[in-house]
Order: C-alpha cells, then sequence, then structure tokens
C-alpha cells in the first residue's frame, strides 16, 4: 500500500515528466515553453494556497501544463492560434501527450482534456481546478501582452474569484511600486 509521501512523489515525478514532454513537443518556441512553466506554477501557487485537494491539484497541474499545446496546429490549420481553435484542437493533442507520459487514469486525462478545450471559456465556470486554471493563465497573459490597467481591472470584476489569485493580480498589476525606503 502507498503511503501518502510515495503517492505525493509519483505524482511529482508523473508532472516532470508530462513537462518535460510537453517541452519537447513545444522545442524551438521558447515563448510557449516560458508560457507553459509560468502557467504550470501560478496554477500550482493558487491550488496550494487556496487548499485544493491533492488529486484536483495534480490534474490542474496537468492542465496547466499542456493547457496551450494545440497552438502550433492551430497555427498551421488555421493561420492563427486564438482561443476558440485552441479550445478545439488542445485536446487530442493534450490525450496523446498525457497517454505517452504515462500515470494518469483514464478519467484525470479526460478531466485535463476537458479543462483544456474549456481554458478559454470563461462564463458559467462551475469548479475550482477550471477557475484557477484560468487565473494563472491570465496572471501570464496579462504580463506578456502588457494589458492596461483598465483591462486588467475588468479582468478582475469579471474573471478573478479565488483570494489568493485576486491578491496576486493587485500585487503584481493593481498596485504602485515603489522600492523599499522610499
Amino acid at each position: 500500500m502507498n503511503t501518502d509521501k510515495e503517492l505525493l512523489e509519483t505524482m511529482s515525478a508523473t508532472l516532470n515528466n508530462l513537462c518535460v514532454r510537453a517541452i519537447h513537443y513545444d522545442g524551438g518556441d521558447p515563448k510557449r515553453i516560458q508560457h507553459l512553466i509560468k502557467v504550470h506554477y501560478f496554477a500550482r501557487l493558487i491550488g496550494m494556497c487556496e487548499q485544493v485537494a491533492p488529486e484536483v491539484l495534480f490534474i490542474l497541474e496537468a492542465a496547466a501544463i499542456v493547457h496551450d499545446i494545440g497552438i502550433h496546429v492551430c497555427e498551421k490549420k488555421y493561420g492563427a492560434c486564438d482561443g476558440k481553435h485552441q479550445e478545439l484542437e488542445g485536446p487530442a493533442i493534450a490525450k496523446k501527450i498525457l497517454s505517452e507520459a504515462g500515470g494518469f487514469t483514464s478519467e484525470q486525462m479526460e478531466r485535463v482534456c476537458w479543462l483544456v478545450g474549456h481554458h478559454h471559456t470563461y462564463h458559467d465556470i462551475k469548479d475550482m481546478d477550471h477557475q484557477i486554471l484560468v487565473e494563472a493563465d491570465f496572471l501570464v497573459n496579462i504580463y506578456e501582452d502588457n494589458l492596461p490597467a483598465e483591462a486588467v481591472r475588468k479582468v478582475r470584476q469579471t474573471i478573478f474569484k479565488t483570494k489568493t489569485g485576486i491578491d496576486l493580480l493587485d500585487k503584481m498589476f493593481l498596485q504602485t511600486y515603489s522600492p523599499a525606503g522610499e
């Protein structure tokens, strides 16, 4: 029988393997690789601070790693990588990479693929893993796309729901920086 520590170590190894595979898939595209690493870390941070169950965190982290995995196919197939096309193309690629990585049950793969297929769907978010994935992606996209403060305030008001996500958003984008001691 596995102890909790052994289970967590197995989950961590599985996520590391998945991350390496996603990096290989996006090889030659450092912008995408940097993006997935940042979204993964923010999703993990928010999930841990919000005290989601280990099983939910495992699925959330896996989804964060592969959330944009459909971008390259979208660029080739449609000449664009907008959110709706990513949601359409991403789940099949995510399923293939999850299967190759191993360590995921069919139910876990199904949930990860569902999240990949809905990470740009912002209405009617019901589950914590979906909410956190959306918030983590926004935290990174706001920075990478250099969104103006008014857009950030609107996103805060309409999208963000977790205490941790709101705090991170406020500290990063809605607070005026002043070096210590000034």
